[in-house]
């Protein structure tokens, strides 16, 4: 049985997927939850770094575009705290154990890293879908965790569900009137 589950979460639609996920083997199991969210340049919304040039032709260009970069970078570091913060309310809600964090880094490494020194017994992790030359050239965080875990996971695909249900509904629809 599961005791302790770390849940690798991003800012992506199937993060909430993951949590439910997440949220009810550790009911089934009475797991307690690591909730993580790692802060990449990979992860969707997270701002660009500033471009540094060699040449400073106008030097107040470059502080400007730096702390811009700053504040975006901020605010990013915010709305993570806030959605794992949201979480664990959640969970807490039902008598799930949680904790959290946030960690800047390479994802898959700090996953592995994190449930290792946390003692997980399982990671759950959702899959963005990228194959071929995107996941050769850009990697995959789930392709290096089922790698490198130190204890088992699960990987939650996007539930394609709402789009099939609306096409239903539609079809219905249009045969009705």
């Amino acid at each position: 049985m599961f005791k302790k589950i770390l849940v690798a979460l991003d800012r992506s639609e199937i993060g909430q997927q993951v949590f439910e996920k997440a949220l009810g083997l550790a009911k089934l199991t009475q797991a307690s939850l690591m909730l993580l969210h790692v802060l990449s340049p990979e992860e969707e919304g997270s701002p660009y770094g500033p471009m540094l040039s060699n040449l400073d032709y106008y030097p107040g260009l470059s502080s400007q575009n730096f702390e811009l970069y700053q504040k975006q970078w901020d605010s990013f570091k915010d709305q993570g705290i806030q959605m794992l913060q949201s979480f664990s309310a959640e969970a807490n809600t039902v008598s799930v154990t949680t904790e959290f964090t946030q960690n800047i880094g390479n994802p898959g490494r700090i996953i592995c890293d994190l449930a290792h020194s946390y003692g997980a017994d399982l990671i759950v992790m959702g899959r963005r879908g990228r194959s071929g030359l995107m996941e050769l050239f850009l990697g995959s965080v789930s392709n290096y965790v089922l790698h490198h875990a130190p204890c088992s996971v699960h990987v939650v695909h996007l539930s394609a569900t709402p789009i099939t249900d609306e096409i239903i509904k539609k079809t219905s629809s249009n045969f009705q009137g």
